[in-house]
């Protein structure tokens, strides 16, 4: 079963960022499979298309703008993005999700086909390199979210014995007990 964890977002831009900070956490922190990979792929456009065909699934971190208040979870199944693709509001890359999912199946035949949007409610997209406190706050269960899935649909993966906190390029990522 091949596997894409994406971490979508544009780290210059406050909690547009959130995707990235968790592909790198969970890269840092985490051995998984051949077949399953964890990219920051930060703010994709139609080459998503060349990313995502062919996967079986796709499980993607993003932040949302969806009137929840911020550092919220919310799931979004693959029927509820291509149902609802105006109404579930994520920032200018959202609609690359949704039109390379339908140009996968029109020019590849091969969209995937288990699709999951984890949004996190967003509070501040200025422009600087760090996430708001909920969001911030909000990524060791996003992590959690994320391994969740990957157990559900049998993927195994080991815990790597870190001797420092997880970072990223651009900051340290705050270290949280247990994730």
């Amino acid at each position: 079963m091949k596997v894409l964890v994406a971490g979508i977002g544009n780290v210059l831009l406050g909690d547009d960022g959130v995707g990235p900070f968790v592909a790198q956490w969970l890269s840092e922190c985490y051995s998984f499979p051949e077949d399953v990979a964890v990219e920051d792929l930060g703010t994709p456009a139609l080459d998503f298309i060349d990313r995502i065909a062919g996967l079986d699934v796709l499980i993607v971190v993003d932040s949302v703008e969806n009137d929840q208040p911020p550092g919220t979870l919310t799931f979004y199944h693959k029927d509820e993005l291509m149902q609802n693709a105006s109404l579930v509001r994520m920032d200018t890359h959202s609609p690359a999700i949704t039109e390379s999912l339908v140009a996968a199946d029109i020019f590849f035949g091969v969209s995937p086909k288990e699709v999951l949007l984890i949004g996190v409610t967003g509070e501040s997209y200025a422009a600087n390199c760090e996430l708001s406190g909920p969001v911030g706050h909000s990524v060791p269960r996003v992590v959690n979210a994320v391994l969740e899935q990957l157990t559900r649909l049998g993927v195994s993966y080991s815990r790597k014995n870190l001797v420092t906190s997880p970072t990223v390029a651009w900051k340290p990522v705050f270290a949280q007990s247990g994730n």
